[in-house]
């Protein structure tokens, strides 16, 4: 019986050595064995002793299949890679127009005045740079720009994140929006 399985597992790794499809093990077909004959009961009738109940016929059993050796898959077999998840915009209210952000961020209670009066002076010191790089006197590149804008928001969102979500939400919602305004020459040159 042993050499029997062993010879069958020789057979499947040498299956899938050679290249060829492997298919998975179908499981192996398990018969019920023959119900035993109900006990009869001893006939004193009859002088001959009982005989023991014959045994079933054993069943024939299918060879068993071989065992399937899992494979690496090939490079030419691997499956295409999912497409990268799209970007998708947050649902909600349409981005702040900077008068309304402003008017928003002044009529607040989730910061104190000294705070607000504080982001007023970063946000002008912001706004004075990007004239100063579009009008050449600032030698600096708009990624570093960027990420002073974006320190910027993040210390805003920080601050108004417990106190007032909505307008977290309204300003990070505009996020790209005011990015796009500043980003632009000629966008930023029209703003008062």
């Amino acid at each position: 019986m042993g050499a029997r399985i062993a010879g069958a597992l020789l057979a499947g790794l040498m299956t899938g050595c050679a290249g060829a499809p492997s298919t998975p093990p179908e499981p192996p077909v398990r018969e019920a064995p023959a119900p035993a004959p109900p006990p009869s009961a001893p006939d004193n009738s009859d002088p001959r002793p009982a005989l023991p109940p014959a045994k079933a016929p054993a069943a024939s059993k299918p060879p068993a299949a071989p065992a399937a050796v899992p494979r690496k898959p090939e490079v030419a077999a691997r499956k295409p890679e999912a497409a990268p998840p799209v970007a998708v915009k947050p649902e909600g209210s349409p981005p702040l127009d900077l008068e309304a952000l402003e008017q928003r961020l002044k009529e607040t209670n989730a910061i104190g005045l000294m705070t607000k009066l504080s982001l007023k002076n970063q946000v002008d010191d912001l706004l004075e740079q990007f004239r100063d790089y579009y009008q050449g006197r600032l030698k600096t590149t708009l990624a570093e720009l960027r990420q002073l804008y974006e320190l910027l928001l993040m210390k805003t969102l920080s601050l108004l994140q417990d106190g007032d979500p909505a307008l977290a939400k309204a300003i990070n919602g505009s996020r790209e929006a005011i990015w796009a305004i500043l980003s632009d020459r000629d966008k930023f040159s029209k703003l008062p």
